[in-house]
């Protein structure tokens, strides 16, 4: 089998990034630690995506939210950080957290508990319930970066969600598609986080007017592999 088909790998499989004036460790389970700081970020959670597509009777495995509070989970324990920042898109619709199993509301409690806890609002989330805990805000500057859900083109190197980029790539006669880190000179687009989640290609149009000088693909898998441009494939 190939490394890059494997789970997700340990801390020491991770990278380090440089934005701006920021060090950043990517960790293959699609995250990044803000080390100086001890500061963990994670993008585009989707929690109860499954309940809300129930709603519209589309029913998928209901397990999405604990899977994704899970892996969440497994990175504090990794890192112990001192702040997590969600960054945006955390929960798939406005009623979700509402709708969240008391176990899970009680998981998701037991993470913010000891730390700071920021919610960066998205699309989806554009207004956080009192009741999620922590605090909520637009964004966040970190040295000369702004953490923030959707690109902006403001001139200030960013860190962002919202796109769920993934990467096509061909190994040993066979393609292969896994989410990224999608990395530029001014701005790193982190990959979805959330159980449920899909994945936009990098060659997509979408993704071009965000890069103009070049981007990376951090290929998440047993750790993360860098793809350059001409080796990615379109779907």
């Amino acid at each position: 089998m190939n490394a890059m088909d494997g789970e997700t790998g340990t801390a020491g499989a991770a990278q380090v990034l440089r934005l701006g004036r920021l060090d950043l460790v990517a960790d293959p389970a699609g995250a990044l630690f803000v080390a100086d700081q001890g500061l963990l970020v994670v993008a585009d959670l989707h929690l109860e995506k499954a309940s809300s597509f129930a709603s519209h009777g589309i029913f998928l495995p209901p397990y999405d939210t604990r899977a994704t509070l899970a892996a969440v989970a497994r990175l504090v324990a990794r890192y112990a950080p001192r702040a997590v920042v969600a960054l945006g898109d955390s929960f798939h619709d406005a009623d979700a957290h509402a709708r969240l199993d008391p176990r899970d509301r009680k998981a998701l409690a037991a993470l913010q508990r000891g730390r700071d806890w920021l919610w960066v609002t998205g699309n989806h989330d554009p207004r956080m319930p009192r009741t999620a805990g922590g605090e909520s805000a637009a964004e966040l500057r970190l040295a000369d970066v702004v953490l923030r859900h959707e690109p902006a083109e403001d001139g200030t190197a960013e860190i962002v969600g919202h796109m769920h980029p993934a990467a096509k790539v061909r190994l040993t006669g066979r393609s292969l598609r896994r989410r990224c880190f999608a990395v530029g000179a001014r701005r790193i687009v982190m990959p979805a986080f959330g159980a449920l989640t899909g994945g936009l290609n990098l060659r997509d149009a979408a993704f071009r007017p965000l890069f103009p000088q070049g981007v990376t693909a951090h290929v998440l898998g047993q750790r993360l592999y860098a793809i350059g441009w001409p080796l990615l494939l379109p779907d």
